[in-house]
């Protein structure tokens, strides 16, 4: 894939409010969604970032889009008057299990018109999406979205994040999920991911394997939760472990993680595959750096380098 023309990240994606249940049984909310979350970690590690889908004028959707403006993500849809979207979260053991709240709310509110016209007014550059936006029916409009991005010369980014409880149908869910990967430039998966795209096989096999389940992308990130992560970039691969933090929750790792890979690429994006392993570090201990905290609360490029210092 050619360098893109301007080194900007452009997300596509959901912005909600992640409703995380307390030990007294109330309800905490923090604002999340995969891609939000993702484009909240490449702002803060200095990456120009955009972020597509629009925000309600509800209470929630305002302070969701001030909190991007405020790490320099820079908006592009007009607001809507339908509601956040919702996420009920349950932490076992740190570990979140999600219910979503997905009907006749705001980041749903576009048309496909709406974003091609958003991305036409940019110069081409990176476009990220993934998570829920790939769930049947919404994966037509993302995929509609993506093949136009394409031709107009835009590298596609891929975070494949499988939501199997909101699948009305898994094996349509799957087949979703295939078409847009197979359109990806760069991608990442999880080892749960892997399982239920029906590469089981590949998991228990080494990295270089594993790459073979995306081999229409030239950037993979594999990860396997507390057993670390893979990073493949045109040929040149890395492997690294888990740093070693107090872990508050992994609520927003995996954006963290992806976010932090994608600003090193925009920032970096002539000799990406010669800092494979550099990339891949810094992507783990931001990652890191987020567990340590509540919710999704990425680090900054000094934060991040002073834990690596």
């Amino acid at each position: 894939m050619n360098t893109p023309i301007n080194h900007t990240l452009s997300v596509l994606g959901e912005a909600l409010m992640d409703c995380i249940a307390q030990p007294d049984g109330t309800l905490r909310p923090l604002q999340g969604g995969s891609p939000y979350n993702c484009a909240r970690a490449c702002a803060l590690q200095g990456a120009t970032t955009h972020f597509l889908n629009p925000f309600s004028t509800d209470a929630f959707g305002q302070a969701l889009k001030q909190t991007l403006h405020r790490e320099g993500v820079r908006t592009a849809l007009a607001d809507t008057a339908l509601p956040t979207s919702l996420a009920v979260v349950q932490l076992i053991d740190g570990q979140p299990s999600y219910g979503f709240y997905r009907e006749g709310i705001a980041d749903r509110d576009y048309t496909v018109a709406d974003m091609v016209a958003a991305l036409k007014a940019q110069a081409p550059g990176i476009l990220h999406t993934g998570s829920l936006l790939l769930i049947p029916p919404e994966h037509h409009k993302t995929l509609a979205v993506l093949s136009e991005a394409k031709r107009l010369g835009w590298t596609l980014s891929v975070d494949v994040n499988l939501r199997p409880k909101l699948a009305a149908d898994l094996g349509d869910y799957v087949r979703a999920v295939k078409e847009v990967a197979a359109l990806a430039d760069w991608i990442k998966a999880s080892d749960e991911d892997l399982e239920l795209l029906g590469h089981a096989d590949a998991v228990r096999a080494n990295a270089d394997t594993l790459a073979n389940a995306f081999p229409n992308a030239s950037r993979i990130a594999l990860t396997f939760g507390g057993n670390g992560a893979y990073l493949r970039v045109d040929g040149q691969t890395a492997q690294a472990p888990v740093p070693t933090v107090t872990i508050v929750d992994t609520v927003g790792a995996g954006d963290t993680f992806w976010g932090s890979t994608l600003a090193d690429w925009v920032q970096h994006p002539t000799n990406a595959s010669a800092r494979v392993a550099t990339t891949l570090t810094r992507a783990m201990q931001a990652a890191a750096i987020n567990c340590t905290r509540a919710g999704c609360q990425p680090p900054t490029t000094a934060e991040l380098d002073a834990a690596l210092a």
